[in-house]
């Protein structure tokens, strides 16, 4: 994973539908739930770390309305746009009206190749209607 994924994820940025003309898609499932775990960790460790220091204790249920703004909520959305981005790219390609299309990860589970509006990795051959 490049620096500009990781930028991605922790920035909340969202894919646009640009992400489906390039042969490795910026936003998948697999993306959504790692910035999930890697906000989730941040925000646990912060909060760990300042409730010790400054003795914080009873102020803990905080850490929930951080981790629901700066975790569940972004993800929560990022999913959203990402369903409707995929529902857009099965209506307007050959891959997506293929029963071997992988909706979560965006590839082909014949090739193992991430698949896009301008790359289809069996050139039609191994295409089968859902």
């Amino acid at each position: 994973m490049d620096t500009e994924k990781i930028k991605n994820i922790l920035m909340f940025r969202e894919a646009s539908d640009d992400d489906n003309s390039s042969t490795q898609p910026i936003v998948t499932t697999g993306s959504i739930v790692w910035g999930i775990l890697i906000r989730a960790s941040i925000i646990i460790f912060l909060s760990i770390v300042i409730f010790q220091y400054y003795e914080l204790y009873k102020y803990w249920w905080y850490v929930l309305f951080l981790m629901w703004f700066l975790v569940a909520w972004p993800a929560y959305r990022q999913f959203q746009a990402f369903n409707k981005r995929i529902d857009k790219f099965e209506e307007e390609t050959l891959c997506g009206t293929c029963r071997h299309f992988e909706k979560s990860g965006q590839f082909c589970r014949i090739y193992d190749e991430h698949v896009s509006s301008d790359y289809i990795p069996c050139d039609g051959s191994s295409w089968e209607p859902k």
